[in-house]
């Protein structure tokens, strides 16, 4: 009986033992198969370039510089000894340093080891002619690295690379990105990163069932990131940059027909190089924590109030609500009460109609005008020549500016809004901020005679013109008679002996433009001038922005030396 059960056991367990065999060999062998073949491939990726930046007419803002790195193939010690003499050999470095390196990086006999960064291509070449009669057991792998020829030069345009952050990863993962991606940060890095991102490729190959290397298997090249070409005049750019340099604040050209952005400069600011370099974490901080704010791009993401470079729409408003006339004209004093304060003026002028208050910049002529229109139309006016809101211009981190008007003041600050504050609105104080893009969109209004543009920087994606990607100009509802009572005063700035703008006169190419004097709490007052040129055939609309830079005048100044160098270097 015992004998009987010991084998019905032993039969059930062969039974049990054929069944398994069966479900492995048969039912999912195949399925095995795959998962081993599998398992007896190694990938060795290699990266692909960043796509480059060209300015409008072809040439380099920032490309890629190759970086070659040496990797051997684990192998049969015998051989391996050959190769490591071999590699040494051409780079240089003695057979023990490269052994040494060897041992240190050698990880599992499937993968490659790195034994040298940065290889000249010179000892690349060496190393890839060699290698056939090696058997293919040394790999050279292209590495591109970001390189930026002008250093410094359109930074702020171009922004900066670094490793993904993890509110980026959160948001981009679904689109491939991952944990150690490199990828832009601010500038056309960040906005077209999906355009100038490269895809990886890299070597295929068959190991054995202790991980060792057997054959190549394939190669799938790596695909280079996209070429954009920016709007940008590489040397208006070199310019602009030289002449601000070490002035803070920001300049901005644009052509005022399509909102083509030809050179912007901000100052501070920075080398996008710091961020790619190795062992420079110190370097990046500084740029963090400077209280110069080179990172910050004055030209879009900080806000100003703009003075009187405001009274243009205050002037067009007057006119168009029927406010004002052209032969409308104020006495000017030097001050003038508003309620029970005194409001004055920056000199005294007499009698002024407006072609002479936007020619002398008169406050007193406008706190007129803007106490007839009242806050909430000089407001909607504002609104009407695009503040208070973005311009839309393809980088990140634009700032819109504010606008205030009454209701805002009472909901806001629980006060009410008084004829003090209409006055100094008026002139472009108060709480009223702008950006220096938005003045020079406010300037190609009267340049284009009516349209508000759509600011951009990007030209072509690989040759193809993008253009019609971005708004069409929108035209603004004003009268062109209003429009040319404007010009004319812009025109009298720069042309009339004692016009504000006068440093700008006798240039071999007319401006005409407005400048302004922003008062502020700390500090010198800003600086502005923003204009257009030639004047009657327009092709720069152009903002000039120093950030406690003393005022207008200072600004128009910089502004010639600008229009001079340009014409020195036949670039107009």
């Amino acid at each position: 009986m015992r004998q009987r059960i010991i084998s019905l056991v032993l039969g059930a367990c062969l039974i049990v033992l054929f069944a398994g065999v069966f479900n492995l060999q048969i039912i999912h062998g195949k399925a095995f198969k795959v998962l081993s073949d599998k398992n007896s491939i190694r990938l060795a990726p290699q990266i692909g370039a960043r796509g480059t930046f060209v300015d409008r007419f072809g040439l380099v803002i920032v490309d890629n510089a190759l970086s070659y790195d040496v990797l051997v193939v684990p192998q049969k010690r015998e051989k391996l000894a050959v190769v490591l003499e071999k590699v040494s050999t051409v780079l240089g470095i003695s057979e023990e340093n490269v052994v040494s390196k060897y041992r240190a990086r050698f990880q599992v006999s499937s993968l490659p080891v790195l034994i040298a960064k940065d290889v000249s291509v010179r000892k690349a070449m060496a190393l890839e002619e060699m290698n056939f009669d090696l058997g293919q057991k040394i790999v050279v792998q292209p590495y591109p690295l970001r390189n930026y020829p002008y250093g410094s030069l359109a930074a702020h345009v171009v922004g900066y690379l670094n490793k993904i952050d993890y509110w980026r990863l959160n948001k981009l993962e679904d689109y491939g990105y991952q944990t150690k991606d490199i990828v832009g940060y601010t500038g056309l890095e960040e906005r077209y990163d999906y355009y100038v991102r490269q895809k990886e490729g890299g070597l295929s190959m068959e190991v054995d069932h202790h991980g060792r290397f057997v054959r190549v298997l394939g190669y799938e090249p790596p695909k280079n990131g996209r070429q954009l070409q920016l709007t940008i005049d590489l040397k208006i750019q070199r310019i602009v940059e030289t002449i601000l340099h070490d002035r803070r604040g920001c300049v901005i050209l644009m052509n005022p027909f399509t909102g083509e952005i030809v050179a912007m400069a901000s100052y501070p600011t920075f080398d996008p190089a710091t961020f790619i370099r190795k062992g420079d974490s110190s370097a990046v901080t500084s740029l963090f924590t400077d209280p110069n704010s080179p990172l910050l791009n004055r030209a879009i993401s900080s806000s100003y109030p703009p003075a009187s470079v405001f009274k243009l729409v205050v002037a067009a408003a007057g006119i168009e609500q029927g406010k004002i006339t052209p032969e409308t004209a104020y006495d000017c004093s030097g001050s003038m009460m508003v309620g029970n304060k005194r409001f004055g003026c920056w000199a005294v002028h007499g009698h002024e109609n407006l072609i002479q208050a936007l020619t002398h910049s008169c406050d007193i002529f406008f706190y007129r005008t803007g106490l007839l229109l009242r806050a909430q139309t000089i407001h909607d006016y504002a609104i009407r020549f695009g503040f208070g809101r973005i311009t839309g211009i393809d980088i990140p981190n634009e700032t819109g500016g504010f606008v205030p008007d009454p209701a805002w003041k009472k909901r806001v600050r629980k006060q009410i809004w008084y004829d003090g504050d209409t006055a100094n609105f008026s002139i472009g104080q108060g709480d009223l901020l702008v950006t220096p893009l938005q003045i020079t969109r406010l300037v190609s209004v009267f340049a284009n005679r009516g349209y508000l543009v759509s600011p951009h920087l990007l030209k072509a994606v690989d040759g193809k013109d993008v253009s019609g990607m971005f708004k069409k100009p929108v035209r603004v509802a004003i009268k062109q008679s209003t429009i040319e009572y404007i010009r004319e005063g812009l025109q009298s700035v720069v042309s009339v002996d004692d016009g504000t703008g006068n440093v700008l006169k006798g240039l071999p190419v007319s401006i005409g433009g407005k400048t302004g004097t922003a008062q502020v709490p700390h500090g010198l007052s800003h600086g502005w001038f923003a204009g257009f040129f030639p004047f009657n055939n327009p092709r720069y609309a152009m903002c000039v922005f120093l950030e406690n830079g003393g005022g207008g005048h200072a600004a128009a100044q910089l502004t010639r030396e600008i229009v001079q160098e340009m014409i020195r270097q036949n670039a107009l």
